[in-house]
């Protein structure tokens, strides 16, 4: 037997414990990150004023349009590490982190060059007044540099831990960079209430934390440097991966920050901060679900690499039932929680109408539902087959966002997203997925007995826990505490007891509960 299968076997018991470990210490930072910034935009609000939060979300949403310079080289070179990490090729994966830092270091200046070619733009993409103190062109170096510098400083040496499966540490390492900064901001905002400080902090902790990153992965994989070349053919895979990744950001950036964008240069910095509290509860819950989509996808990747299609194809759809029946839980609760906790939050001036809420919601739940698929096709690396896909949600979400935001406001930006994501997002992607490594299974069994099946399941869970919500607030005058926590505790109950009465009959479930049964046997 080649050391190769001696080791192969190992590697497959290390799934389970590295994704446990790393959405245990995903879990603890999440709630830790999340917890500070919320607490920084209810002081910036309440203290500053809710323009420079409008500030914030539009050039964080600028920026993140920039960062496509990254062209996906990350997923890409992570992808590249799954195979030789299973056979312990050092000398490959030694090529390609020094391959990886040199397009890093490129990158990062690019950044800075188009970041600085944007700046004469900037007044055309805020409608109204900004703040007197305000020079916008300063605030906005400064988040322009702390971009540059998490890919010029040690940026590429996450892709080590990445690919081994260890995001429990830069997940660590975040926890303490971030609670660091946020202290600091709110010392800055409570005490000086200068903005300029404030945002200043960002760059500074950035660094701190990129150099604890690189310090801890030298020491856990001492055996890897920046050295040797890649062979052409392996280049020439990445570059057609890359190209792929790329169209896939832009369809991302487009669906999330572009929004931001519109709504600004559309509706005025007010607007633009009173639909990111919302977005920043809705990005907060979706960080949460994605510890366990980012915790498994290394371990998904090894699972391509040493499993049949059809042991895969079961594993899929048993993640994707644990999976999709809490994105049906947690988009319950934003439907019943969301008013009454934006009202106690930041006040009632700042609630958005309740049939733009609902549209969040269903946002939300289309968006969670296909993060499995998403990770079977990241695992195989069909980026480059999803092409045509990308570029036609890209260009479909923003043609709708033009033409339905001056007609329908938030409503109209939130609908154009929908539209685009489940008829070319989920229906394209299902079908390149199925095209290109399921093949054998019939993607209509997938459509109508799996995902329709679990959003009808969804609906009706969710309909009665809302109408239980409406008719108890109707009987019973109640502080917004109270309300809160007795609509927290229909959610919890009787929205999973639906879910559970629905959901007990079927094969899934049913894989699903002899699958966690087996896991806790062998702890």
């Amino acid at each position: 037997m080649s050391e190769q299968e001696i080791l192969k076997p190992k590697i497959k018991l290390s799934r389970t414990k590295n994704a446990v470990r790393n959405i245990y210490s995903g879990m603890f930072n999440k709630i830790f990150t999340i917890f500070f910034p919320f607490l920084i935009r209810t002081v910036l609000i309440k203290k500053i004023g809710i323009e420079y939060a409008g500030l914030n979300s539009l050039f964080s949403s600028i920026l993140q349009v920039l960062n496509l310079t990254e062209l996906g080289f990350a997923s890409a070179v992570v992808y590249s590490m799954y195979k030789p990490i299973a056979e312990d090729d050092k000398d490959t994966i030694c090529a390609l982190l020094n391959f990886y830092k040199r397009v890093y270091f490129i990158i990062g200046l690019v950044i800075l060059a188009l970041g600085t070619a944007v700046m004469p733009f900037l007044p055309h993409l805020i409608k109204g007044n900004v703040p007197q103190d305000i020079n916008i062109y300063v605030l906005y170096s400064i988040y322009l540099v702390n971009t540059s510098l998490s890919y010029l400083l040690f940026g590429y040496k996450n892709s080590l831990l990445n690919a081994h499966q260890r995001r429990d540490v830069i997940s660590n390492i975040l926890t303490i960079t971030q609670g660091l900064m946020n202290i600091c901001q709110l010392f800055i905002l409570v005490t000086i209430k200068n903005y300029y400080l404030y945002v200043l902090m960002m760059p500074i902790f950035t660094v701190l934390n990129n150099v604890m990153v690189g310090i801890e992965t030298k020491r856990m994989f001492p055996e890897y440097s920046c050295k040797g070349k890649l062979d052409i053919s392996v280049k020439k895979d990445i570059r057609k991966k890359v190209a792929g990744l790329m169209i896939s950001k832009i369809c991302q950036i487009s669906r999330n920050s572009l929004d931001s964008i519109f709504i600004s240069a559309f509706l005025g910095l007010t607007i633009t901060a009173i639909y990111s509290n919302y977005f920043l509860i809705l990005t907060s819950i979706s960080s949460f679900m994605g510890i366990i989509t980012t915790s498994i996808q290394a371990g998904i990747g090894n699972s391509i690499n040493t499993e049949s299609v059809e042991k895969n194809y079961i594993n899929m759809k048993m993640f994707n039932f644990l999976y999709t029946w809490l994105a049906g839980f947690c988009c319950i609760c934003m439907a019943c929680l969301y008013q009454p906790f934006i009202e106690l939050w930041i006040g009632k001036e700042y609630l958005l109408p309740t049939s733009a809420v609902i549209l969040i919601c269903i946002y939300f739940y289309i968006m969670k539902a296909g993060d499995i698929t998403a990770n079977y096709c990241n695992a195989v690396g069909i980026w480059w087959e999803n092409k045509y896909r990308y570029i036609a949600e890209t260009v479909c979400n923003f043609i709708l966002n033009l033409a339905l935001v001056k007609f329908f406001g938030i409503h109209g930006l939130i609908i154009a997203t929908i539209i685009t994501m489940l008829f070319i997002g989920h229906g394209m992607g299902n079908q390149v997925l199925f095209r290109k490594y399921l093949k054998n299974i019939k993607l209509t069994n997938w459509i109508f007995c799996v995902e329709l099946k679990n959003f009808i399941i969804t609906v009706i869970s969710g309909i009665m826990t809302f109408l239980l919500c409406i008719f108890i607030d109707t009987k019973s005058s109640l502080t917004l505490y109270i309300k809160i926590m007795i609509r927290l505790s229909i959610c919890v109950l009787f929205s999973n007891a639906i879910f559970y009465f629905l959901y007990k009959w079927t094969n899934e479930y049913k894989d699903a509960k002899k699958w966690i049964l087996n896991k806790r046997k062998t702890k």
